[in-house]
């Protein structure tokens, strides 16, 4: 094999190399089944031991209470933006959402088509480099839900707290930060997140959401969209993405390995300190773009202080061996996604090219 590569890809993004190792190896005959996890059918005891396991796991590793569904499914968190509305925003109710940037604009546009939407706070005025406080979020009386994004991966903006909603379901949309850190699933309604970022390829969607808020879907909306179906069907209603929930269930094995969340937690401050303290220390070469008070464990997004030197910054590292360096064609600048599985070298490496390149271009 050659050398790996420097992945800090913003998803699909890196996963742990002994994962797909155990893949590898398991990938034409999965437990002397002769055959592939991704040949057998999931109504099989071998699949539906998988499925089970990963529900299990993340239920350990992430604390997750009993009067709670986890749920496997598929769409990504885009398609979420609108199932959320349609099985929880009642008549005469309103979705309420913090604007903190382009993810979550794309949910508040999704639950405007179905019923009545509201932006309880927003950061639009600074650009979106920050959260906004926690006591400027202002919910309406007839709120059917408050709705976060609690990690921006354009931006590289993070929730370092969440709101207290007086009862008022918490809905946090955790794609790119989900098991970076611990949470108290008890203070949300539900929690969901796309695979493909912090655990296993795409393909996936995890919802955790609450056994009264999973009961309650309308037998209105189309059977597939509707969270009943897939809690009472432990998500085996229909054919499941077989190969990415083994996927998921490998990683988490891999996070249960390395300390668990609270480990995982020390692991990723380890690693993104390296590079903010270059961004900090470079005098003004590099600036970052996230209010320090916001900025993220899992998405550093910088400038320098010409286009010109970006671009060259981006074909520098990619000859060097670094990949995903350029920030989202929608605000443009510099990122680095730390997910979980980049790994500290990999970090170590990114910093001292930066010190570098500002040496050669400063």
């Amino acid at each position: 094999m050659t050398k790996r590569a420097y992945n800090f890809n913003a998803g699909p993004a890196a996963l742990p190399l002994e994962v797909l190792q155990q893949a590898q190896e398991q990938f034409v005959d999965y437990h002397g089944a002769g055959m592939s996890i991704m040949e057998m059918s999931h109504r099989s005891a071998l699949y539906e031991q998988v499925n089970n396991e990963a529900r299990d796991l993340l239920r350990e590793l992430f604390g997750i209470p009993d009067n709670y569904q986890v749920l496997l499914l598929q769409g990504g968190a885009s398609t979420q933006f609108a199932s959320i509305p349609m099985n929880l925003l009642q008549p005469g109710k309103t979705g309420s959402y913090v604007m903190t940037g382009s993810w979550a604009d794309k949910a508040y546009k999704e639950a405007k088509l179905f019923g009545e939407a509201a932006i309880a706070a927003s950061s639009e005025e600074f650009k979106f480099n920050r959260i906004p406080d926690l006591s400027s979020i202002a919910l309406p009386d007839n709120a059917a839900y408050l709705h976060i994004t609690s990690n921006e991966t354009i931006e590289g903006t993070q929730f370092q707290a969440y709101p207290d909603t007086a009862g008022v379901p918490l809905i946090a949309d955790m794609s790119s930060d989900i098991l970076c850190r611990p949470v108290d699933v008890s203070k949300f309604g539900m929690i969901y997140a796309g695979a493909q970022k912090n655990l296993g390829p795409s393909g996936v969607t995890i919802v955790i959401i609450r056994d009264d808020l999973a009961a309650n879907s309308p037998k209105t909306i189309p059977t597939m969209l509707r969270y009943d179906t897939h809690a009472k069907n432990d998500s085996l209603y229909n054919t499941p993405p077989s190969f990415s929930v083994y996927m998921v269930t490998l990683v988490l094995k891999w996070l249960k390995e390395k300390g668990g969340v609270a480990g995982m937690e020390q692991f990723n401050r380890d690693k993104t300190k390296l590079i903010y303290d270059t961004i900090d220390n470079s005098g003004g070469f590099y600036r970052g773009f996230a209010d320090p008070a916001s900025r993220s464990l899992m998405n550093i997004t910088f400038r320098i202080h010409s286009e010109e030197l970006e671009k060259l910054f981006v074909k520098e590292s990619e000859a060097a061996g670094f990949v995903g360096l350029k920030g989202h064609r929608s605000v443009g600048g510099l990122r680095a996604s730390t997910y979980n599985a980049v790994p500290l070298e990999s970090c170590q490496a990114l910093a001292q090219f930066m010190a570098e390149f500002q040496k050669r271009h400063g």
